[in-house]
């Protein structure tokens, strides 16, 4: 981008040096009585200069005769203007300016002068000054500098140059105004990176999204997956936690294209790799290709999407060194509430009540203990204990920092750059902790004018600590009458050893290690002009390191600190000490080697070829290993444990594929822009025979606003106007390993044999093979419109696309006596249909700058033919349904009478009573409502599980060195569940009680009118399977509204950091995840998992210098 705005200054330089000899070109032209209006576009034929004026200008409709020879420009346009009200003027870059002539003598006038440059104080050679509502203005020097003579008072200058965003200032009465542009980076000639290659973005035929590196560095996560949420339309990010070093739960690249494996290609610098290795300040952009057209060069692997991450490169510039550092706090958005000690007791005596009204109402806690509990609890705290399990176990904030520091620069023969940088996250519960060290290095090799080179080196280590155990499920239902510890701190007892505070202190740690080095290789020839040949090698290795201490936690008696009360879980699993390790490796590396030509034909002929061959090996190693009864528990290795006590397993896996690939990319006039790709894969996940696929896509799009007709229609508010139309064909060979071969494998087995019992070994056939199982295909269609006004400051995008998948893996029945699993077979279809909408507005008023984008976006999955199969559950996978529909029995309020519970149909009639939910009979075996309640019959489709109406935008702001930026993300709808943890009361016949329900459920002790209002069916245990089966009476509408980040910065001025040897600084503030609207219960986000680590909010202070 920087080498073409120099480009574009040693062009307008050019033009000034030849200024003097081209206005004095010779000119012959003769006209007879024609407007001034139609004589200009002669001129400017003639003399080869661009006249730019305003329709208000007076006396162009005035006939006038010309008839000159050989006369001078300058002769020509005095002649012409004689006798009317338009001046003129010559300028350098062979443009004229017509203005209406002015007396001087009227209003107070001024000569106002100024420099025009950019945001590193380069001057702007060409801008455009003038004084607004008028024709009157110049164009600056080589030095960015500018005259204006006879300027009102009042008057406002508009600034404007090609390539960054306009500019207006108030003279008030100033003489001297200078304006610092800013580079519109979307207005010049935007570079979107695509499947091997590059394209201008606004010759893109295909559904390419695209966010910068500075707008996901600002999400300030450490998971780049998640810092995508809400960025790029029909791009669904998902989450379930925010625990330390988490990444995205999933990522969905216009819906879900198979029940298989529908997670996108990954591709960082043009090689397979995980996103999650890329620090988000190394990102210079992230393209994600949406449709067949984009996406079908990637062929097999890419029908469920690509998300390609181009990392950033050094320019030829003096070298830089940047430090960025931020440190901060994660607090929790929210915690599920319950109810306190004494409601805990009411409550349960009128569950036990409620199921069983024969056995009095202190059934469960006696009239003293409710009475009394909270008073004895002063005096006895080990009998009568209150625990709040939330504040005795989280923490109410964790600190988290992060350090990078950039280096970059070169010459025209070598350039690097490189970047170290450091994470850490601390945990919201016991010994918790991430840390990450990433190293980018990134070189760029001239050896001659023909021949170039870049060798690349990436390397990513990752640390998670923390307890063995995992408290918030737990934690989140223990009742408060259970002591988490005794008076004098000792671990207690908890309810018969389930203690998550004990067994988070006690059982023991599990830390993993994720170690990846990574590299890339590449020769570039250039043969002739436009013809180049590249050749890449790219490794990666993968070192993982799991390791798990689980200890034997015991608690002591609450009155004797010497005697072992039990072991704390109670189940047997913490009652002896076991270590377990596992180490994965893998390696793999990707060869490619790609021939590209472009040509320009003509001067409107754009052809650009691309063909190429892709090799890609991989192999995998596990190896386990475990060791029980330990005695030392300080010491965590395996060479420690009781030899007699030994577990071990390993195995291993290699996979490949081969592809050749071309593409042809042809533009026409700029206006009609075709393309087409092609991909034949290999992949030895298949049988010989059906190994191979092929996948074509084609792509055209009509660029309006380069029409003739178009221009004539003069909508100046019209700035670009492009439609677009892609197919093509995708394939997924992510379906298992290898189900054309039976494997085997191997274990000990007890065998008893006279009289006596011994172990062996075995081998046993794990599956059935299929040898003719192939590809998964998707057809995919779209249609696309661009279009852009008002200088390009508002920008639209959409697209409505479909997608129908065949050949999906389904499971087909084989008899039991085989001994086998059902194999899958290719069977099944499926389709998507969906929407996506870009706005974006952008502009300058003097020295403030904003900018707002927002997207939307939806989709629908539907399953087509699965031969008859069916995925049931509460989330169902159905011919004719939604994917993951919901599937469930339809509810019709609460029993309230008497009557209506003795006439209705009930799923339990022995349990079922008054206050209960009561469902709807919808059918029965002869396809009529039988007056019963079954699963078979009355569960019926209830609406998608999945989230729609996704949308996401931007606010940035900027006042002179102040800088706010604001990103928001959300769901406009989506049928969620109140999960059975948010409203079930007494979970695991001990649990507490949601304080979401307290107050809001029926009950005996109601009038019959609260009853009549009440949002949930009654206490009980015994009948809890019906009440809390799925149904429509726990689904609501779950979209929400999160601010996902506000930033608030500060950029010290230039002369201020060059008095003290930097070149720029800048200090910030900013926080992520601040607030989220919606209709969840209160304490509970949207995005949580009920027995996962919360959400958190982050607070960081910030700050960057550069050297």
């Amino acid at each position: 981008m920087r080498q073409n705005k120099m480009i574009m200054r040693s062009l307008v330089l050019l033009g000034a040096l030849f200024f003097w000899g081209n206005s004095f070109a010779q000119i012959s032209l003769s006209v007879n009585k024609q407007t001034i209006k139609q004589i200009i576009p002669q001129i400017e034929k003639a003399s080869g200069y661009n006249v730019f004026y305003t329709d208000k200008l007076p006396n162009l409709e005035t006939k006038k005769d010309l008839n000159v020879s050989n006369a001078s420009l300058e002769a020509v346009l005095k002649e012409l203007f004689k006798g009317t009200k338009i001046s003129f003027e010559i300028k350098a870059n062979k443009q004229i300016l017509l203005f209406q002539q002015t007396n001087k003598s009227v209003g107070a006038k001024k000569k106002v002068t100024g420099r025009i440059v950019d945001e590193n104080d380069e001057p702007l050679i060409g801008a455009s000054v003038i004084i607004k509502g008028s024709t009157q203005g110049t164009i600056t020097n080589i030095d960015g500098e500018y005259t204006l003579e006879d300027v009102p008072e009042k008057a406002t200058l508009t600034v404007s140059y090609v390539g960054y965003i306009p500019a207006s200032v108030a003279v008030n009465g100033k003489n001297a105004i200078n304006v610092v542009l800013q580079e519109d980076s979307k207005t010049l000639e935007e570079v979107v990176v695509i499947g091997y290659g590059t394209v201008k973005k606004k010759d893109l035929t295909g559904a390419v999204g695209s966010v910068g590196g500075a707008e996901v560095a600002a999400r300030k996560t450490t998971s780049l997956s998640t810092a995508l949420q809400g960025t790029i339309p029909g791009l669904m990010v998902t989450r379930n936690n925010n625990a330390p070093g988490a990444n995205a739960d999933k990522i969905y690249v216009r819906g879900i294209t198979t029940i298989g494996n529908s997670d996108p290609l990954v591709i960082v610098d043009g090689v397979p790799g995980d996103i999650n290795s890329v620090n988000a300040n190394d990102v210079e952009s992230i393209s994600v290709l949406k449709d067949a057209a984009s996406a079908a060069i990637y062929g097999s692997r890419a029908a469920a999407g690509v998300i390609l991450v181009t990392t950033k490169r050094a320019s030829d510039k003096e070298l830089s060194l940047t430090y960025n550092g931020e440190f901060g706090w994660e607090i929790p958005t929210a915690e599920p509430e319950v109810v306190g000690v004494q409601r805990f007791l009411e409550m349960a005596n009128e569950l036990r009540y409620t199921d069983n009204p024969d056995g009095g109402k202190y059934q469960a806690y006696s009239e003293d203990q409710v009475n009394n509990w909270v008073k004895n609890n002063a005096t006895n705290p080990n009998q009568y204990p209150i625990t709040d399990w939330q504040d005795l176990i989280l923490e109410k904030s964790a600190t988290r920092q992060s350090h990078s520091i950039h280096l970059s620069g070169g010459s025209k023969v070598v350039k690097t750059k490189a970047s170290l940088a450091y994470d850490e996250v601390g945990g919201l519960y016991g010994d918790r902790y991430f840390q990450r060290y990433t190293l980018r290095v990134n070189n760029d090799f001239n050896i001659t004018q023909k021949l170039s080179a870049t060798l690349d080196f990436n390397v990513k280590r990752t640390k998670h600590h923390m307890p063995q155990f995992t408290p918030f499920g737990m934690m989140r239902y223990m009742p408060a009458i259970y002591a988490g510890v005794w008076d004098d701190g000792r671990i207690a007892e908890g309810k018969s050893g389930a203690n998550p505070y004990g067994l988070m202190k006690l059982g023991g740690t599990t830390e993993k290690w994720y170690t990846a080095l990574g590299g890339k290789a590449s020769i570039d020839f250039k043969l002739f002009d436009g013809f180049k040949i590249s050749a890449i090698v790219a490794p990666r290795f993968n070192y993982d390191k799991f390791k798990t201490f689980k200890k034997a936690a015991s608690y002591t008696l609450a009155d004797d600190p010497n005697t072992i009360g039990g072991y704390l879980d109670n189940s047997g699993l913490y009652n002896t000490t076991k270590l377990s390790e596992t180490r994965n490796d893998s390696y793999n590396v990707t060869t490619q080697l790609i021939v590209n030509y472009a040509k320009k034909f003509a001067g409107k002929h754009d052809i650009n070829l691309m063909a190429g061959y892709e090799n890609y090996y991989e192999y995998i190693e596990e190896l386990g290993a475990d060791r029980d009864g330990y005695v030392l528990t300080n010491f965590p290795y395996l060479n420690n444990g009781p030899k007699d006590l030994i577990g071990n397993s390993g195995k291993g896996k290699e996979y490949a594929y081969r592809s050749y690939f071309g593409r042809v990319m042809y533009s026409y006039a700029d206006r009609y822009l075709f393309q087409a790709n092609i991909r034949h894969d290999g992949s030895s996940r298949f049988a010989k025979k059906h190994r191979w696929g092929t996948f074509p896509s084609f792509s055209a799009g009509w660029v309006l606003s380069e029409e003739n007709f178009m221009k004539n229609l003069n909508w100046e508010w019209l700035s670009f106007l492009k439609i677009r139309a892609t197919w093509g064909a995708l394939g997924n060979e992510r379906i298992g390993d290898f189900p054309y071969m039976s494997t085997i494998a191997f274990g000990n087995t007890i065998f008893y044999q006279n009289n006596g019992i011994y172990f062996d070994q075995t081998a046993s056939q794990q599956k059935y093979a299929i040898e003719n199982v192939t590809w998964e295909k998707t057809e995919s269609t779209d249609i696309g419109l661009d279009i852009s006004f008002l200088n390009n400051r508002l920008r639209v995008n959409g697209d409505y696309y479909w997608k129908n998948t065949k050949d999906m893996l389904l499971a087909m029945a084989i008899p039991d006596f085989l001994g086998f699993s059902d194999p899958d077979v290719n069977a099944g279809k499926m389709s998507t249909k969906g929407y996506e909408l870009n706005v974006s507005w952008n502009d300058h008023i003097g020295d403030f700058s904003y900018g707002i984008a927002i997207n939307f976006s939806d989709f629908t999955s539907k399953m087509g033919d699965l031969q008859g199969t069916q995925f049931l559950g509460d989330k169902v996978k159905m011919e004719g349904s939604e994917f993951n529909e919901w599937y469930g029995y339809v509810s019709d309020g609460l029993f309230l009478t008497e009557e209506d519970l003795k006439n209705s149909p009930k799923i339990n009639d022995k349990n079922t009573q008054l206050g209960d939910i009561k469902y709807k009979d919808i059918s029965g075996p002869d396809g009529v409502p039988d007056g019963k309640i079954s699963p078979e019959y009355d569960r019926v489709l209830l609406g998608s599980s999945l989230p729609h109406f996704l949308y996401g935008g931007n606010i940035n702001l900027g006042y002179k060195n102040f800088d706010l930026s604001l990103a928001f993300q959300g769901v406009g709808k989506q049928n969620a569940r109140l999960a059975r943890e948010m409203v079930e009361p007494f979970r695991n016949n001990y649990g507490n009680f949601p304080a979401i329900i307290d107050g809001n459920y029926w009950s005996p002790y109601n009038t019959d009118e609260q009853n009549a209002v009440a949002k949930y069916p009654r206490l009980t245990h015994v009948n809890k399977s019906s009440n809390y089966a799925m149904s429509d009476y726990w689904l609501f509408n779950g979209g929400y509204f999160r601010l996902k980040n506000i930033t608030l910065g500060y950029t010290f001025p230039k002369e201020w950091m060059n008095a003290i040897g930097i070149k720029g600084a800048r200090i910030y503030a900013s926080a992520s995840d601040l607030f989220c609207l919606s209709k969840y219960p209160k304490g509970w986000d949207p995005e949580m998992g009920v027995s996962e680590y919360p959400i958190t909010t982050s607070i960081l202070l910030g700050v960057s210098v550069n050297f």
